[in-house]
């Protein structure tokens, strides 16, 4: 098929890239002349890629007949982003593109979502608002919206939870403020995220005009424990001495305590998450150790 591919060069969009060119899939990529493209370089030769800050979203869909779309961009309001910025990217940028692709009668639009409830943030609400367009949409094109739980996995951003956290531990920091970590969240690792979008791809054909997916595997962890564990597998393998100061910090606003989901439609189909949080956190710890040594 021909899969155009928003977010390519990102955590999720590169692994999602790598593994739709193992299948053969024709990979059309959008991108920024800006883009750090380290983590797909040697993939960038195998699919065809386009400037989105200098040609019209118009152009990939009149030079390419479009099978899929699978939506990944997103901005998380970080690094003191504004607010117009983050609605931009995830609103009226992903508005265009979902436009664009129904007018040129592209089969099925894959958006990427938050299981984060509406009001946490100004991120979260920009995501769930488009989702009330891609409802709005389906009339017209298949819609499949995938609402993901906490991803991690090597070569994830800096500023992550889990990346920024491991690296501290690895760097033997003296403390870590935090707080009191009683909030549960579901960790999954990337590959199996990855698999998610492979099995609703091979199924998209059998599905309702309007699907939408919690992907996460359904076991969910105090943050605490999951520090915990984090810091256990690095002591296995070094030295540590940083101190985890819970409770530190108080929680944020609107912090919430426990995830809601249900996985059992994407279990329906077939999927089974495999990489298991202790797999996970040492395949995590393993890269990050190996990148250090690397650097030094």
């Amino acid at each position: 098929m021909n899969i155009l591919l928003t977010g390519a060069t990102g955590f999720l969009g590169s692994y999602l890239l790598r593994k739709l060119l193992e299948m053969d899939h024709n990979v059309i990529i959008l991108k920024r002349t800006t883009s750090n493209t380290w983590r797909i370089d040697s993939l960038l030769s195998q699919v065809k890629s386009y400037d989105i800050d200098k040609v019209n979203i118009e152009k990939p869909f009149e030079e390419n007949k479009i099978d899929i779309v699978i939506h990944t961009a997103t901005n998380y309001g970080r690094n003191a982003n504004k607010i117009y910025d983050v609605v931009e990217t995830n609103l009226m940028f992903s508005l265009k593109l979902l436009e664009t692709a129904t007018f040129f009668n592209t089969d099925t639009f894959f958006n990427t979502d938050t299981l984060l409830y509406e009001y946490l943030n100004h991120y979260t609400l920009s995501k769930k608002q488009f989702v009330e367009w891609l409802v709005f949409f389906s009339e017209k094109i298949k819609i499949v919206n995938l609402k993901l739980e906490h991803i991690y996995g090597p070569k994830d951003d800096e500023n992550k939870f889990v990346t920024w956290l491991v690296r501290q531990l690895i760097k033997n920091v003296d403390t870590i403020d935090l707080t009191e970590g009683n909030q549960k969240r579901d960790f999954i690792y990337i590959d199996d995220v990855v698999n998610a979008y492979i099995l609703l791809i091979e199924k998209s054909k059998n599905l309702n005009n309007f699907s939408e997916f919690d992907v996460g595997t359904g076991n969910q962890i105090k943050i605490k424990d999951f520090i915990l564990k984090v810091y256990e597998t690095i002591k296995q393998k070094q030295p540590i001495r940083t101190k985890l100061n819970f409770g530190a910090k108080p929680y944020r606003k609107n912090e919430f305590m426990e995830i809601k989901e249900n996985i059992k439609p994407l279990l329906d189909l077939g999927w089974r998450p495999i990489v298991s949080l202790d797999e996970g956190i040492d395949r995590l710890v393993e890269e990050e150790l190996k990148c250090q040594q690397k650097s030094n």
